[in-house]
């Protein structure tokens, strides 16, 4: 039987997962990057004004998002590596089972990308390297990085995901019960 020159859809899985982990992989890279220019260049609290609501500053997250549970003593480091790597097991999973769903993936490995490079910073650290501070007269948000920015846009884009999904189901819904 003679060999078929289409790809097996098992090659066709790895070649698309391959590519949403490059993608995850750059965000990676970008954000070390990032990191490490700030922790290099910069005293930590330092603050260079760029804009009239937006500094670079250099600060240090023990914490979660918002910095929360920052004041725990250090344990806290440990049972963000464990949600981090046990959300890059189940992000990994997900992109293996579902590689041609290109919104869904792509929020995947952005959230993928933002969890490692922060994962990276705990593991190294014992803290995560903030650099980008928005704030407007006394308001402040909270300083965060390349790898928060991610994770954000990737949970936006799933957020999207799932309000598209519904709506096509809704309409298939609609057609089949008009049939």
């Amino acid at each position: 039987m003679p060999e078929s020159s289409q790809p097996t859809s098992q090659a066709r899985k790895g070649a698309a997962l391959a590519r949403w982990l490059a993608l995850a992989l750059a965000i990676v890279i970008i954000d070390q990057l990032t990191k490490i220019y700030f922790d290099g260049n910069y005293r930590y609290g330092e603050r260079v004004n760029i804009l009239p609501f937006f500094d670079f500053t250099l600060v240090y997250n023990p914490g979660a998002a918002f910095s929360f549970l920052a004041d725990g003593q250090g344990w806290q480091r440990w049972l963000f590596t464990i949600i981090a790597l046990s959300a890059v097991g189940l992000i990994v999973h997900l992109l293996r089972k579902h590689p041609n769903q290109l919104l869904f993936c792509t929020a995947l490995s952005m959230i993928l990308g933002g969890a490692v490079g922060n994962l990276i910073d705990r593991v190294q650290h014992g803290h995560v390297v903030d650099f980008l501070l928005f704030y407007w007269n006394s308001w402040y948000f909270p300083a965060f990085n390349v790898a928060d920015i991610g994770i954000t846009c990737g949970a936006a884009l799933l957020i999207l995901d799932e309000l598209r999904r519904m709506r096509r189901e809704r309409q298939r819904r609609a057609q089949s019960d008009a049939s």
